[in-house]
């Protein structure tokens, strides 16, 4: 009987260790980060902002979610650039990278949460796994760089036009990323 309870304890699937970086300018992208990190019962100590934060910070997590919001004609919020490159120069294969972030599809359709698909293309071939693409539906703008073969790469929050639908796409990314075995 203990040889069988020991080999259940073995056999138990171990919870990853996710991490979720952020950089924000004006808070909404650090909101949607307490908010995914509320949801997903992430600590703290295990949310970080990029503008305060190493790239070798990465290294603990198994899971690692990257959001941003998305400035002007489509750029990065100004902390990424740096830890961007740094991140780019870490070991990420193996890590599983979810992708999150804030635009404004009525103002900026053509370059919604480009950002997004800044982080995707830039980290395209550091040996990640990309989790948490999915069909979006209910959105006004679904051509921008975060769209990929017709899905989302990863969430996109419209905090400006659209916040009435935000739980609800929240709730959607949760689901893709359990589909892809990141949670």
């Amino acid at each position: 009987m203990l040889w069988f309870l020991f080999l259940c304890t073995k056999l138990k699937k171990q919870k990853a260790m996710i991490g979720i970086f952020f950089g924000s300018t004006t808070g909404t992208a650090e909101e949607l980060a307490g908010k995914i990190a509320e949801r997903l019962n992430v600590a703290a100590s295990d949310v970080h902002n990029v503008g305060e934060t190493q790239a070798d910070a990465v290294a603990p997590y198994d899971v690692l979610l990257l959001g941003t919001s998305t400035w002007g004609d489509g750029e990065l919020q100004d902390d990424w650039y740096d830890f961007l490159d740094a991140l780019k120069k870490q070991d990420l294969s193996g890590k599983k990278v979810g992708l999150f972030g804030c635009g404004d599809s009525e103002s900026y359709p053509d370059t919604f949460c480009d950002g997004v698909g800044l982080i995707y293309e830039a980290l395209a071939s550091t040996g990640c796994t990309f989790v948490g693409a999915y069909t979006p539906w209910g959105y006004s703008v679904t051509d921008s760089k975060i769209s990929k073969d017709g899905k989302f790469v990863g969430l996109a929050v419209d905090e400006c036009n659209e916040s009435s639908s935000t739980e609800e796409r929240l709730d959607q990314w949760i689901s893709a990323l359990k589909i892809d075995g990141a949670l």
